[in-house]
């Protein structure tokens, strides 16, 4: 490992795959970021720890008002759009996510706000007053479409709102064309001079793939080259991770590698005063046997499957992408 880009990286059993995954062998991440201020000079992040796995993200922070008077302020935290109509299930971040926050270790509650926007128009009030939320969460959306007068549904369609999708036997399945954008939000006073802890626990939204662009030979195959290289680049797979990964893919010829991705968005939302002070991130990969990587200085193991990073005074440059890779035997 280089000392610019450290990867955190473990042996585990290696596997084999006659083919690379396909488009409909893997679903993408969904990254989620942290806590966003409305811009503040007065309140600085005292520290910031982070912990990532596959089962829960955790954030806790300290900030402190600076200034010699309270301050209120909008605390948001930003989720990302939801492009509805491409081949991924959409999420029900409220559910999905099973998002917990706390302030000084008393539980509080954020509003979940989603907007339907479609050509750039909020077309919010539109589909409520249709039934229909704008986020088109399947296990509902199907059925309250098809709840809709045929004319009302088809001035949809005609709109380009919606369109059909065919039908699964028992109901006619529907597609979305808008875009759902999702704010969790509440106001959040500061007191001058004392320091707040703000907490936050959530399932993250991980995406995967049976198999992958990892196996040495398609990182040297002219065809899949560009992609196995992206792969690399966007996860940091340095010289030492590869070589174990092909040495234990030679000792079990006959397993499968799965490949799990996490995605946490550092970079947005740095609206208060300064750098973090205290930054510690703390990345689980689930099993000791388990590969696991991200882009990364310094990083130390400090248990058998948990790998830490601190920096002192850190503005975030880039955002957070960590591989696990994961052995099942082919039986």
């Amino acid at each position: 490992m280089t000392n610019s880009t450290m990867t955190a990286a473990v042996a585990a059993l290696a596997l084999w795959l006659a083919t690379p995954a396909l488009a409909n062998d893997s679903t993408a991440e969904i990254a989620i970021g942290g806590l966003s201020l409305t811009k503040s000079d007065v309140i600085v992040m005292q520290s910031e720890d982070l912990f990532v796995s596959e089962a829960k993200v955790s954030v806790d922070y300290v900030f402190l008002n600076a200034s010699s008077a309270d301050v209120e302020t909008l605390v948001a935290f930003p989720l990302p759009d939801i492009e509805n109509g491409v081949e991924a299930p959409v999420p029900d971040y409220a559910k999905d996510l099973a998002f917990r926050t706390t302030v000084d270790g008393k539980p509080v509650e954020l509003a979940l706000v989603q907007r339907a926007i479609f050509k750039g128009a909020d077309v919010t009030e539109r589909l409520a007053a249709l039934g229909l939320e704008a986020a088109p969460v399947y296990d509902r959306f199907d059925p309250a479409v098809n709840r809709l007068a045929p004319d009302v549904r088809q001035k949809l369609v005609a709109d380009g709102l919606i369109e059909e999708e065919g039908s699964d036997g028992k109901q006619t399945l529907w597609t979305a064309h808008w875009t759902t954008r999702t704010t969790v939000t509440r106001t959040q006073v500061f007191p001058a001079g004392r320091p707040v802890k703000v907490s936050h626990v959530y399932k993250p939204l991980a995406g995967g793939s049976v198999g992958g662009m990892l196996e040495k030979r398609f990182r040297t195959d002219p065809e899949y080259a560009a992609e196995a290289h992206a792969r690399q680049t966007r996860y940091c797979l340095d010289a030492d991770f590869l070589r174990a990964f092909d040495a234990l893919a030679r000792k079990d010829p006959h397993a499968i590698r799965t490949e799990t991705w996490l995605g946490y968005v550092l970079t947005s939302g740095a609206n208060w005063k300064g750098p973090i002070r205290d930054f510690r991130l703390v990345v689980d990969k689930g099993d000791p046997k388990n590969l696991v990587s991200f882009c990364a200085t310094g990083v130390k193991k400090i248990a058998p499957t948990r790998f830490e990073v601190r920096y002192k005074d850190f503005t975030p440059k880039q955002d957070l992408n960590v591989l696990i890779v994961k052995t099942v035997k082919n039986d």
